[in-house]
């Protein structure tokens, strides 16, 4: 009996989905809400055990109740929002829901007061961790000014060195000085328009969404799921909370 060379055996077919993406996942979330909660929460933590350790009478109750109200929204509404991407789709995890949409089903990304995704029903989701800032706006906006105005004067120079040569016959070194402001100028412009984070995370999405939402991979149904471990504790605080303030 002869053993098979297993180096003309077949090679096993691989299974559906482990062949690189050209778009690898990505994770968006709010840098400033992230670093706000985490210190919401640290604060609540050394007041709530302060509490609990040198309290007397209902005291430690009402901190430890307190505290598992707290604890959870802060977490939701600050550490917990996240935008994850990938070919497929979106998966949009906001404070108390969590929402699955793939491209095929994805409508439109709006970006107002608020930044949403709104699927082929017509359902808006807002996107908590992708939120809409003013300022980096209105800053974006200066900045691009300041490029704009920067890249015409640069223009102006070089024009007026380029005459200058041209009736004096020209010379290197106001050769070089031209073609370095036209390099200023060209490089101002490479940079393209300023936008703000969040505005250019939309760009992103809307422009994957594009390219993504007629493949057969990305059809599907929407899927949402409320985050019942967030709920449940905060109601259980708020409960606790009610009781002891009715005990008096």
């Amino acid at each position: 009996m002869t053993t098979p060379d297993p180096s003309r055996e077949p090679e096993p077919t691989k299974p559906a989905g482990t062949a690189t993406t050209p778009y690898k996942d990505r994770v968006y979330r709010s840098p400033a809400g992230v670093v706000g909660g985490a210190l919401v929460l640290a604060i609540v933590a050394w007041l709530g055990i302060d509490a609990v350790v040198v309290g007397e009478g209902r005291t430690p109750w009402l901190a430890l109740a307190t505290m598992l109200f707290l604890v959870p929204l802060v977490f939701a509404y600050t550490l917990r929002p996240a935008v994850f991407v990938n070919d497929d789709g979106l998966r949009v995890r906001n404070p108390l829901r969590l929402i699955v949409l793939p491209w095929g089903q994805v409508a439109s990304l709006r970006s107002g007061f608020s930044n949403e995704v709104v699927d082929d029903s017509g359902t808006k989701y807002q996107l908590w961790a992708l939120p809409v800032s003013v300022r980096a706006r209105s800053k974006a906006a200066r900045q691009e000014a300041r490029a704009a105005r920067a890249a015409a004067r640069a223009d102006a120079r070089s024009e007026a060195r380029s005459d200058a040569r041209a009736g004096q016959g020209g010379s290197l070194r106001g050769g070089a000085v031209g073609a370095a402001d036209l390099g200023a100028g060209a490089a101002l412009a490479a940079d393209g328009p300023r936008r703000a984070e969040t505005d250019r995370a939309m760009d992103e999405l809307r422009e994957l969404h594009e390219r993504r939402q007629g493949e057969p991979g990305t059809q599907g149904e929407v899927t949402v799921r409320w985050a019942y471990e967030i709920i449940a504790p905060a109601v259980a605080g708020a409960v606790l909370l009610g009781v002891l303030w009715g005990l008096g």
